[in-house]
């Protein structure tokens, strides 16, 4: 597969004259697809078949990569097949009858690295609230953890010289996250300059993050928090705490990552339908992370 590439991506640069930067994405594209094979056991073209491309974007979405980011992996697998087929590597082209993706407005927005650095700016950090919320927002980007993995997090849960949080997901499932330099320096602050003022002795128990009363904070509470900064930051875009979910995946994807490293990551258990878990390294996972996410 990977000799198939090389001499495809070697066409789009010397005969159609592309540019570095787009050659760059279809290898990315391609190098993600040929991975997706991989762990079926597909390594020759002939053998891809509609079920398998359908099934990718399928992982795609799940992942939470936008819309206009699958019309790209769309458009970078159509070239390729198209050039197989022309060059008679394949009998028959498999994306043919598969429809383009479409935007699809239940979509959740997908914020740039500009507008998510914009509203980790807003929170006045010399205020004790501020501190917690820049924090926050700092952990949901950097993690890509779900409202409830956030609200539950506890001290006894972060690892930050291994670079690693622990999460407790859906069904109670334990997975260890990397998590950037950036949020580590905002949670050793919080911890030092805000957390103590926020904290009820009594009730606080080994909670990271405390509201006013110094107990959890509620969803509403997030929800609050998130759709206030993203207001004073000026954007328009429909953004919720989920929303930074979906940025840090399609961020670390677009970035060149691994699928099955931000897989893990994510916290997705649907092994049945995905088949796409194996097990990874975590010094490995830690890499992609850092190599990969902006605030790495």
């Amino acid at each position: 597969m990977n000799n198939f590439l090389r001499d495809y991506l070697a066409v789009l640069k010397l005969e159609k004259n592309l540019s570095e930067n787009t050659v760059s994405s279809y290898r990315s594209d391609l190098t993600a697809f040929f991975q997706f094979l991989a762990d079926r056991n597909v390594d020759d073209p002939s053998n891809i078949t509609q079920q398998h491309i359908s099934k990718f974007f399928k992982l795609l979405y799940d992942i939470g990569l936008n819309s206009n980011s699958a019309k790209r992996y769309f458009s970078s697998l159509r070239g390729f097949f198209k050039y197989l087929h022309k060059n008679n590597y394949i009998e028959e082209n498999p994306i043919v009858r598969i429809p383009s993706p479409k935007l699809a407005k239940n979509l959740p927005a997908v914020l740039t690295i500009q507008e998510v650095d914009k509203i980790l700016s807003q929170p006045d950090v010399e205020n004790k609230f501020g501190l917690r919320d820049r924090t926050l927002l700092e952990i949901f980007y950097a993690c890509g953890i779900r409202v409830s993995e956030l609200i539950n997090l506890k001290i006894a849960d972060l690892y930050l010289k291994e670079e690693i949080i622990r999460v407790f997901g859906k069904g109670s499932k334990e997975r260890l996250v990397p998590i950037g330099s950036s949020a580590i320096n905002w949670i050793n602050e919080y911890l030092k300059r805000s957390r103590p003022l926020l904290e009820n002795k009594i009730k606080s128990g080994n909670i990271l993050l405390l509201n006013s009363r110094g107990t959890k904070l509620s969803r509403m509470g997030i929800w609050k928090i998130v759709d206030r900064y993203v207001k004073e930051s000026g954007i328009t875009k429909a953004v919720h705490p989920h929303t930074f979910r979906h940025s840090f995946a399609t961020h670390l994807l677009e970035g060149g990552a691994d699928l099955r490293a931000v897989q893990e990551m994510l916290g997705h258990a649907d092994i049945s339908t995905t088949q796409i878990y194996t097990h990874i390294d975590r010094d490995y996972i830690k890499q992609v992370h850092r190599d990969f996410h902006p605030r790495g």
